[in-house]
């Protein structure tokens, strides 16, 4: 970062206290390392293998050849309209602030709300993932390991609290593993893609186009039984799921040099790349599988069965602990997100104890309860959600199908109120990353149509109990409001009270060292 000067860092400030918050957090991250975030909660080793089975059990080949292109666009329009703007307002937590800065205190709040309990969700489903994945590759064949609740909890112990330990101990030491798993994900890729295509028997490029349905039986019973245009339009969960996650670019904001240039930019290139590097991977590992038939009725276990089938152990086994690292490398990333959107919506009072959740470190310059809470809370919810069933469904199961729903919906949220803000007294300066009027407008259109797909495709069957979860968070979300937080909860500072928090900006900034 030498090309870092104590103006850029002036001007990333000033535009920080602009807004009424003190640099507290440290500016350790590249453009690259706010790139390799994103790219690192996406992580197509993770989404794109665990949940594979959701194309090769649906619409066959023609899920992955034609269904992740269109289902990776649906998460770029999201991506590119978040990027205008988070080169307006780059701070931590960024989400919150431009549903409160564009609309009012509620919608922040409400965005606030359903950003972190996708992002405390989503993480731990991405361990889960990541442990259902060591199991399948190391657990069970070498260490005779049984799937229990308690193996897969103390598996979740240990690997989230080395995620907090590390994010504990300071951005810098975070953002060199992000960026070594940028790096990591890009080789591990092209190395698999390139494996696939040499243990191929054939290559059938026509099955990548090739509609097939495998709903119930045929495909393992992974979706139920249905028509062959539902099925497809269902496996575009496979890169909607996967490619997601880009709001930490926004999310480490105050943590980044040149924030409006190097934010928006992260976004958009996390989600570009994924989607290419993924396609390949992908592609390639359907030309692979030597039936489609066969692979569909393996279910959740096809990828484990095509490699085992198709693959040299020792090349294999090489594969599998470069995919661990990267999905443990998913998990990190993710705990560094959430943790700075609690930190954010904390130092506006927006969560329970408060004061103590949005407290930086003097040693380290991070958010270490925030860090901590969120990790604490993930495990507890894979627990606690695990125990409970709704008939033969876990409600774990059940939530996780509502996290890209969650995620989603506050991704929409600001986006919707920026198409109506812009030009007006609320949005009437631009970032310097600007796509003109226009095509904001187009973006933003499409984000809200995406939603809406979104929402239908992820309440139905078997994830039809999600529609039930939403609508009862939605109440219970009404309530809190209504009931307390309307008249306690103040939202962002916004206009003259920014200049009274003069004192209070420079106090904080003395108080964890900075210059």
């Amino acid at each position: 970062m030498s090309d870092y000067t104590d103006v850029d860092k002036h001007e990333d400030m000033k535009v920080l206290h602009s807004m009424g918050y003190a640099q507290e957090l440290e500016r350790r991250m590249s453009s690259f390392s706010n790139f390799a975030v994103s790219f690192s909660i996406i992580c197509i080793l993770s989404g794109g293998i665990n949940s594979l089975a959701q194309a090769t059990s649906g619409a066959g080949g023609a899920a992955i050849g034609i269904g992740w292109p269109l289902g990776c666009f649906i998460s770029l329009v999201f991506a590119v309209a978040m990027a205008q703007i988070s080169s307006a307002y780059p701070t931590a937590g960024g989400l919150y602030h431009w549903g409160s800065i564009l609309g009012n205190r509620f919608t922040g709040w409400l965005t606030a709300w359903f950003n972190l309990l996708g992002l405390v969700t989503v993480l731990g489903a991405i361990n889960v993932g990541t442990y259902y994945f060591f199991m399948g590759s190391f657990g069970t064949p070498y260490l005779g390991l049984e799937d229990s609740m308690t193996v897969r909890l103390v598996f979740l112990v240990i690997v989230t609290g080395l995620q907090a330990i590390v994010n504990h101990m300071g951005i810098g030491l975070t953002a060199k593993l992000t960026d070594f798993s940028g790096y990591l994900i890009f080789a591990t890729a092209i190395l698999l893609a390139l494996t696939c295509l040499v243990a191929a028997d054939s290559y059938e490029v026509g099955r990548l186009f090739t509609f097939s349905n495998y709903s119930g039986e045929t495909g393992g019973n992974v979706w139920p039984a249905t028509s062959g245009t539902w099925v497809f339009l269902l496996g575009l969960l496979l890169p909607i799921y996967t490619i997601t996650g880009y709001d930490a670019s926004a999310h480490t904001s105050e943590e980044t040099v040149k924030a409006a240039v190097s934010v928006p930019k992260g976004m958009v290139s996390s989600v570009l790349w994924s989607a290419l590097f993924g396609y390949i991977m992908l592609c390639s590992f359907v030309l692979m599988i030597p039936n489609m038939d066969e692979a569909a009725k393996q279910g959740w276990n096809v990828f484990f069965w095509a490699m085992d089938t198709q693959v040299h152990p020792l090349i294999k086994d090489v594969l599998y602990l470069a995919i661990f690292v990267s999905q443990w490398l998913c998990g990190l990333a993710t705990v560094t997100s959430v943790s700075r959107m609690i930190f954010a919506f904390s130092r506006d009072g927006g969560l329970p104890a408060s004061k103590a959740l949005a407290k930086v470190s003097p040693t380290y310059r991070t958010p270490v309860a925030a860090i901590w809470t969120g990790s604490i809370l993930s495990v507890l919810f894979v627990w606690g959600s695990s125990l409970v069933s709704i008939g033969e469904t876990p409600v774990y199961t059940i939530v996780v199908s509502c996290t890209v729903i969650f995620l989603f919906f506050s991704f929409a949220i600001p986006i919707t109120l920026g198409l109506l803000a812009w030009g007006t007294s609320k949005w009437d300066k631009m970032g310097p990353w600007n796509l003109g009027e226009g095509m904001f407008k187009l973006f933003a259109v499409l984000s809200i149509i995406a939603m809406v797909l979104i929402f239908v495709l992820g309440i139905q069957p078997p994830n039809d109990w999600a529609l039930y979860i939403t609508v009862g968070f939605l109440i219970v979300t009404a309530i809190v409001w209504f009931g307390f937080e309307t008249r306690r909860f103040k939202g962002p500072p916004i206009g003259e009270e920014v200049a009274r928090r003069a004192a209070v900006i420079a106090a904080a900034e003395k108080a964890v060292g900075e210059k």
